[in-house]
């Protein structure tokens, strides 16, 4: 699972991936700082290990992650090529989820690139070169299409008005992930294609630290212009959530944000949702040597979740022995979940519901 952040340069973007990371990527105050991705694997935070990790008492606890990519900051013509485009935005494909960072704030010390704050016009340059360099994919793909189109070919005649569709679509300034299309029609026709404008996209609203609480002028422009796009947008100061992460202590970090007026800390709340924009869930396995939080996509079954852990458990499995997580923290024990008959024995039918704890039985 991989999130790439992008955004215009000197907007936000190294000093948020430092927050996530604490990989301490180069940040500065010009553009271009960072040139070659820098990658950081981020723990999910999660309540429910810290319950488990309590009543099990393991050797070790596992948390689920999500790899955090900062992409370098792209300009106007960057389809083109511009200021390392080519390069920028082959990194943007190789992430499943875009956390898109703009700039809304003023500091007359820290340099925009445009030389004004406006996060809509800085929204529309970076959607203007995604959606390019998307159009470029779709009529490249129509031109072999089109081929096999006009001697006859049924199937080749469907996919060519399809991409014929979404070529107008992105023409018209619009994202992949707005053109309505049948599920199916997509899996078939768009999804090999690996468009960018087609991944899931959160906002990031880079604020000052006055405003981390409520927003402003600019967040309230930005959640007008993402209404229509059934996009999530974070309010987030990161120059303070980059303060707060050098401080030591977790009390110390606590007493920032009560100060703030802030319940947690805003990199745990982007990680969680990162995680949901990915349309992932977890479940744990908890024994005494281990307790482990296992990524699967919403909707997996028992044996693709057993398939996480190792392909064998998948191709060889006979059941799963499965507790809900509220029967597990209720209960206090596997002895008392099962003493109380509250353990379930589930078939590759079970589909495998967040946050449920589970053994599988499998036999190769």
């Amino acid at each position: 699972m991989k999130a790439g952040i992008v955004g215009l340069p000197n907007v936000g973007k190294s000093t948020l991936f430092n927050c996530l990371s604490n990989a301490k990527a180069q940040s500065a105050n010009f553009p271009f700082c960072t040139i070659e991705p820098n990658i950081g694997v981020v723990q999910v935070p999660d309540t429910r290990l810290e319950k488990l990790e309590e009543l099990v008492q393991p050797e070790k606890v596992i948390p689920a992650t999500v790899e955090i990519v900062d992409i370098a900051g792209l300009v106007k013509g960057a389809s083109k090529g511009e200021g390392l485009g080519n390069q920028f935005l082959g990194n943007i494909r190789e992430t499943d989820a875009i956390l898109h960072v703009l700039r809304c704030f003023d500091n007359d010390n820290i340099v925009h690139v445009d030389g004004s704050v406006d996060p809509i016009r800085d929204k529309e340059t970076i959607d203007m070169e995604l959606q390019l360099k998307d159009l470029e994919s779709v009529e490249k793909k129509l031109e072999k299409v089109g081929r096999a189109a006009r001697t006859g070919n049924k199937e080749a005649q469907k996919e060519a008005d399809i991409l014929k569709g979404l070529q107008e679509h992105l023409l018209a300034g619009n994202s992949v992930r707005s053109f309505e299309i049948s599920e199916e029609d997509k899996a078939e026709f768009i999804q090999p294609l690996q468009l960018i404008t087609d991944k899931p996209v959160m906002y990031v609203c880079n604020v000052d630290e006055g405003s981390a609480v409520s927003g402003n002028s600019y967040v309230e422009r930005v959640k007008a212009a993402v209404a229509n796009e059934q996009a999530e947008v974070l309010v987030l100061a990161v120059g303070t959530e980059a303060d707060i992460t050098e401080l030591e202590s977790y009390e110390e970090r606590q007493m920032f944000l009560e100060d703030l007026g802030l319940e947690e800390a805003g990199a745990s709340k982007l990680i969680r949702s990162a995680y949901a924009l990915l349309d992932r869930e977890t479940y744990f396995t908890a024994g005494p040597k281990e307790v482990r939080a296992w990524t699967i996509p919403a909707g997996a079954t028992a044996p693709e979740a057993a398939g996480v852990i190792h392909t064998d458990f998948e191709k060889g499995f006979i059941r799963a022995e499965v507790i809900a997580f509220s029967d597990y923290v209720s209960l206090g024990s596997e002895a008392k979940v099962k003493e109380a008959g509250k353990m379930r024995v589930e078939g590759k039918e079970y589909t495998v519901k967040d946050g449920d704890v589970m053994h599988f039985r499998f036999n190769v």
